[in-house]
């Protein structure tokens, strides 16, 4: 009987030694650490975030621009941040052949909105829990939380104030069919996403005849690049772009360039994001990016990039104006449709 006695608490003790380090590990996975809702949620955050001392994000936002979220994040922190920056088609390229390779190096991505879906159903990110989603927008909120919306890519038109007059400017789309506006009208070569938000407030055949129309009328010069498009309206090469981001013309507009974007009618919005890598070699730091980019904090500095954030805390200038929003997973489903419009109505037709 004591030998039995013996075993049992033998056994016993046993069972609380392995127990411990199961214990010890918990929260050390990407689903573990994005999951956690408990009240000392934060401070598990950053103890396990200083512990891994790092963060990668793959991005495509301009470094200047994600870069001073990076910096305060960096200095509240003191957990150094790796950035790797391509266009929206290489960060998703890269994400997924690692994935399916194997390799564990991004921590965070920040992109587009339709790229992020992609991911997401590549099985890329991780679903995250955060205290500040109920603050946003609900826009910027997709059912899956695999990623959120950080800020709204917001297409509007631009026009050169040393070459336009503000009296002079379209009220409707179909004021661009004008001959004055012969050789003086651009827009962006990939921008499907308008298309199909614009076909969301004119109706898809309406919206087809008048873009018809105008490049029938007066030609367009296609560009690859919002930020190329936006400065050859500064320079006067495109006096009145169809499709920038007004955040890039406001940051240009700032500093003294001659430069201002209005809007034909509702402007067409898309947010742009963050997911969590399902596989992230440093899961506390990144939902602790995750979380600072979407708090008041992080929202107020894309504010003053002249971004639109989706935390309701924050205002900004565009809050006030009507947006058409394109749902991202219905813009995705139906790609090649668009692309293919897109591609028939404006490629190659410049006069």
């Amino acid at each position: 009987m004591k030998h039995r006695n013996r075993l049992v608490t033998s056994l016993a003790a046993l069972c609380c030694a392995t127990a411990l380090p199961a214990a010890a590990q918990l929260g050390t996975t990407a689903a573990e650490v994005a999951s956690y809702d408990k009240p000392d949620r934060a401070q598990k955050l950053v103890e396990g975030a200083k512990k891994e001392g790092a963060l990668t994000i793959y991005t495509s936002a301009q470094n200047k621009d994600l870069g001073a979220v990076v910096q305060a994040f960096e200095k509240k922190y003191g957990i150094k941040v790796e950035m790797w920056r391509a266009s929206s088609e290489n960060v998703l390229n890269r994400a997924v052949q690692e994935a399916r390779a194997g390799r564990s190096t991004m921590d965070v991505a920040e992109t587009n909105g339709p790229e992020l879906e992609s991911m997401h159903r590549e099985k890329v990110l991780q679903a995250v829990k955060s205290p500040y989603q109920a603050d946003l927008i609900p826009e910027a909120l997709l059912p899956h939380r695999e990623w959120t919306g950080t800020r709204l890519n917001v297409f509007t038109q631009a026009y050169n104030t040393s070459l336009v007059k503000k009296e002079d400017l379209p009220r409707t789309w179909e004021d661009l069919t004008n001959p004055k506006w012969k050789g003086k009208l651009g827009i962006e070569q990939e921008d499907s996403d308008w298309l199909a938000g614009e076909a969301g407030v004119l109706g898809e055949a309406h919206a087809i005849k008048v873009f018809k129309d105008i490049v029938n009328a007066n030609g367009i010069s296609v560009r690859k690049g919002h930020t190329l498009l936006t400065q050859l309206v500064v320079s006067g090469e495109i006096p009145l772009a169809l499709t920038v981001y007004n955040y890039k013309a406001e940051q240009l507009k700032k500093s003294g360039a001659p430069i201002e974007w209005f809007s034909i009618g509702p402007a067409i919005a898309r947010p742009n994001g963050i997911g969590v890598a399902r596989k992230a070699p440093h899961p506390h730091a990144a939902v602790l990016f995750y979380d600072f980019e979407l708090s008041p904090e992080g929202q107020e500095i894309l504010a003053q990039r002249d971004f639109v954030p989706v935390n309701r805390k924050v205002e900004t200038p565009l809050s006030k104006i009507p947006m058409k929003f394109v749902d991202v997973r219905v813009q995705l489903d139906q790609y090649q449709k668009w692309v293919k419009l897109y591609s028939e109505l404006f490629a190659g037709k410049s006069k």
